[in-house]
């Protein structure tokens, strides 16, 4: 006779989604089993965040001392250590996935089932060890993995994505880079400042989506003045002497074609949905074009079901602070199972790690009725530090002029882009922005032209006991 468990509810995945969501659902008084294969810790601890992070930073590090010169600080010869940078990089992020994984020991016996489970039914589950869970609700939080075309496989150790790229012992001397998404375009540059010669490709004519026109036109200008950028191309690759050869064409305007020869090739083509085997069919879902369950992203329940999508795996926004938020509605809802409790959801936030940072922010231009931009070539404080590139965007609505969104790659564009989330998630306009503080000399001051433009733009004036000039170098 096959073993049987029971519960309130089964979690499938223990990455941050799935953690959030067990802990959730056991907090709002459900019986919980959360199920994993390796219990490795987390996308972001192991693969993504941390250590991207960590090669980032020694390549602005790098940079940072490579233009030493404009202020009039001479440094020597630098040389960069390869395998002391990747050491690093592996060291830090092996303690940043320790401390996750010591997250698991305040998870209370009983609950953590180390094993692969598959749909048996919509209330039942197989797990590879041959027993089987019976569950009020079941969470998927199996989030995603990195896809590796056929044309790629066949390249073998020559072909990384970011689950293998922080594994190399040294820095290649020549890096293709396939896929200008987040990943692609923060590791591309990464390693050019720590003196790889890299070249991006992509599909797509823009990187990594960039909503503005104007915006993208500065992240382009930025990125081809350190690497080789080709866009709107396909891309053959193919084992060779020296390493992998890329074929890539365009069909476009240009009608442009080459073939460029790299050691190593970072396939960074997307995260796709983590569903293979989990026998999804079985569920009785109903899904989307791409086999994606649809699903409440106000509930995180898919149909009428009794299951809920967590994190990466939902396809909605592959973001760590999304999949948080995605466990907790999704156990809280799963315990509370059927009584739904709708949750309004965060205004997007997006920020890929380039340097400046690039972000995206609620609406687009399209949503919008009024825009404002400002351009940081002249802006006081980054052109003090020598950073003063970029552009940002805003978008408002009429006939207020109530901040909706923005497009940035900007200066502390992190921290511009945290700044106008919380002012767009508290409905703020444009001229009750103004009303606040603007130190100087800061970046921040850089927000007054954008905002000043929207409110010409509208019949609520600029608050009169506001100075409207602007303090030198704002």
């Amino acid at each position: 006779m096959t073993d049987s468990l029971k519960c309130d509810v089964a979690v499938i995945g223990a990455g941050t989604a799935g953690l959030a969501a067990e802990r959730a659902a056991r907090e709002n008084g459900a019986s919980t089993l959360l199920i994993d294969p390796h219990f490795a810790g987390t996308l972001c601890a192991t693969t993504g965040c941390m250590p991207s992070k960590l090669l980032i930073a020694a390549a602005e590090e790098a940079h940072r001392i490579e233009r030493a010169d404009i202020f009039g600080i001479k440094v020597g010869d630098v040389e960069i250590d390869g395998p002391a940078v990747m050491h690093r990089v592996r060291s830090e992020r092996d303690r940043f996935a320790r401390l996750t994984r010591e997250g698991f020991d305040k998870i209370p016996d009983g609950i953590m089932i180390e094993s692969r489970a598959r749909f048996l039914g919509p209330n039942r589950l197989a797990l590879a060890d041959g027993r089987e869970i019976e569950a009020k609700t079941i969470v998927i939080a199996t989030g995603g993995e990195a896809t590796l075309p056929p044309a790629y496989a066949r390249l073998g150790s020559r072909v990384l994505t970011h689950e293998s790229i922080f594994e190399i012992e040294d820095l290649p001397r020549r890096l293709g880079v396939v896929g200008s998404g987040p990943i692609g375009l923060e590791l591309a540059q990464a390693f050019a400042r720590l003196g790889v010669e890299v070249s991006l490709f992509d599909r797509a004519d823009t990187l990594a989506k960039v909503r503005c026109p104007r915006v993208h036109r500065a992240l382009l200008e930025a990125v081809e003045s350190e690497l080789n950028v080709h866009l709107g191309c396909d891309v053959e690759p193919e084992l060779c002497e020296e390493g992998v050869t890329l074929r890539w064409s365009t069909n476009g305007e240009a009608n442009d074609s080459g073939e460029e020869h790299f050691d190593i090739v970072l396939a960074a083509m997307g995260r796709p949905p983590a569903l293979d085997g989990l026998d999804i069919d079985k569920a009785g879902l109903d899904c989307d074009e791409h086999g994606v369950p649809c699903h409440d992203r106000a509930t995180m329940r898919c149909g009428d079901s009794a299951i809920f999508l967590a994190g990466d795996v939902a396809a909605d926004l592959p973001l760590l602070h999304e999949a948080s938020h995605d466990g907790a509605i999704a156990g809280r809802n799963a315990a509370a199972f059927p009584a739904p409790i709708k949750t309004d959801r965060y205004v997007s936030l997006a920020i890929t790690f380039t340097h400046p940072a690039l972000a995206t922010i609620g609406s687009s231009e399209d949503d919008g009725a009024i825009t404002g931009t400002v351009d940081f070539s002249d802006q006081g404080r980054a052109r003090v530090e020598a950073r003063n590139r970029g552009v940002l965007t805003l978008y408002a609505a009429a006939p207020d002029g109530r901040l909706i969104g923005a497009d940035l790659f900007a200066p502390a564009g992190e921290h511009l882009a945290h700044l106008l989330t919380w002012a767009i998630s508290s409905g703020i306009t444009a001229s009750e922005m103004l009303e606040r503080p603007f130190y100087h000399p800061t970046v921040e001051e850089g927000l007054k032209s954008a905002l000043r433009t929207i409110c010409a733009a509208t019949p609520i004036p600029l608050p009169d006991d506001q100075d409207k000039g602007a303090p030198p170098g704002s």
